[in-house]
């Protein structure tokens, strides 16, 4: 999706879902910050190498880092969940830039949302398969 603010500066939307975590990112042209819940991203992400670097990787992919400025607000879930699908939204965002890059995005698997959820708690069990002890008598 795309909209035009008043000052002519084009951005671009994505959605990213991960586990419990849901990111609606927002692509400005600008230098490369992260913006994630109005704070600064390596300070959100705490400093983590790993999570930056995913939050980065579709930007990367397309040789765009400095490009564009990312904008962020998420909730739900921990911190891997939240940098997955940060990572899922900005390349849902770079896909409405072009439709060229979305083969590159999709030979990098960043266009694949992973479908991994926690499972369900089953009656009878203590987790979803997780039983009591077995006693034979």
């Amino acid at each position: 999706m795309t909209i035009t603010s008043e000052k002519a500066k084009t951005v671009y939307t994505g959605t990213g879902r991960r586990k419990e975590s849901i990111a609606r990112v927002r692509l400005v042209p600008g230098s490369g910050k992260l913006t994630i819940n109005n704070l600064p991203g390596e300070f959100y992400l705490q400093f983590s190498p790993n999570y930056i670097r995913i939050t980065y990787a579709p930007l990367k992919t397309l040789g765009l880092s400095q490009e564009y400025d990312i904008l962020v607000n998420t909730h739900g879930g921990g911190l891997t969940g939240q940098a997955d699908a940060i990572r899922l939204g900005v390349a849902r965002a770079l896909c409405s830039v072009s439709p060229d890059n979305r083969g590159a995005l999709k030979a990098e698997g960043h266009l694949t949302r992973d479908a991994r959820v926690k499972e369900r708690r089953k009656y009878g069990l203590r987790k979803a398969r997780k039983a009591p002890q077995f006693s034979k008598r």
